[in-house]
């Protein structure tokens, strides 16, 4: 699996597979199947309410611990130094994990320098490997980075052909903070399967949209975030290394791109409401 090395000097592999709205019981099958694909990144949340069921699928992947990177997030009702502290305890225990490789915190709300410097002592006594933030603009993530002792080493956002954020990308890029990709397939809004534009570079390849998709991210630097629990899909989405996009390719999946989000603007005030609201008692 090809990987990008974050500024700490730990690789995270490219490709990585989401858990995010599986349910429950079809998750810890889901994380096997993920790992017997080729998948050595997983990525969880407390928010997601089933890091147990992926911990169980780790235990029973069939791969050595040291061979995956697993990533979770601290969900705003934790945020806080030691209101993260112990939900991170409880993570790890849901997990069944003497260590974690990267930790964010999930948005940008609430006590997030609190959070923050919790996730940095954690990362200071070897316990989580990389610690980063998801859906922070560059400059709060910089921020963030600036007034305490770590910079994040990533940063998780929305980033499809019609949320494409070139100039946020190359800020965080600049700042050594590495960028991944959720929601790359804009969980099919707007008939993302369907585009022609997408299907017509698929067809000159003999590659899915989806496969199109993953790779115009990939050739960014970009570590990409993907979904499914059929094994077929799996095994499709890793299957990207073995061609490359031109650059009239490139310009075409441009033109896709509407400059807004296909889910939610974090910078309203009716997100921070709305996010305030979602409470998991995790």
């Amino acid at each position: 699996m090809q990987t990008i090395q974050l500024a700490n000097g730990i690789p995270i592999p490219v490709l990585g597979f989401g858990v995010y709205q599986i349910p429950p019981e079809e998750t810890e099958q889901a994380v096997i199947n993920a790992v017997k694909a080729g998948y050595r990144h997983i990525d969880t949340a407390q928010a997601y309410v089933n890091e147990s069921e992926v911990g169980r699928g780790i235990a029973r992947c069939g791969v050595a611990r040291e061979e995956l990177f697993v990533t979770t997030k601290v969900w705003v009702e934790n945020a806080g130094e030691e209101a993260a502290a112990a939900s991170l305890e409880r993570s790890f225990a849901r997990l069944n994990l003497s260590y974690i490789d990267m930790v964010l915190i999930h948005q940008p709300y609430g006590d997030v320098y609190g959070t923050w410097r919790a996730l940095e002592r954690y990362q200071a006594a070897g316990k989580i490997r990389a610690i980063g933030v998801s859906n922070f603009t560059p400059d709060r993530a910089v921020d963030l980075g600036i007034f305490n002792q770590v910079m994040p080493q990533v940063n998780q956002i929305e980033i499809n052909p019609f949320h494409q954020r070139n100039e946020q990308i190359a800020a965080l890029q600049s700042e050594g903070i590495a960028v991944e990709a959720w929601a790359p397939f804009a969980e099919d809004k707007n008939g993302i399967f369907q585009n022609p534009v997408l299907a017509a570079i698929g067809k000159k390849y003999g590659k899915s949209v989806a496969q199109v998709i993953i790779r115009w991210l990939v050739e960014r630097d970009i570590v990409v975030l993907a979904k499914s629990v059929k094994p077929e899909r799996m095994a499709e989405n890793l299957n990207v290394f073995d061609f490359a996009l031109s650059d009239e390719d490139k310009a075409a999946i441009a033109g896709l791109d509407t400059g807004e989000s296909q889910f939610m603007n974090h910078q309203s005030i009716e997100c921070v409401r709305q996010v305030k609201s979602w409470v998991f008692d995790v």
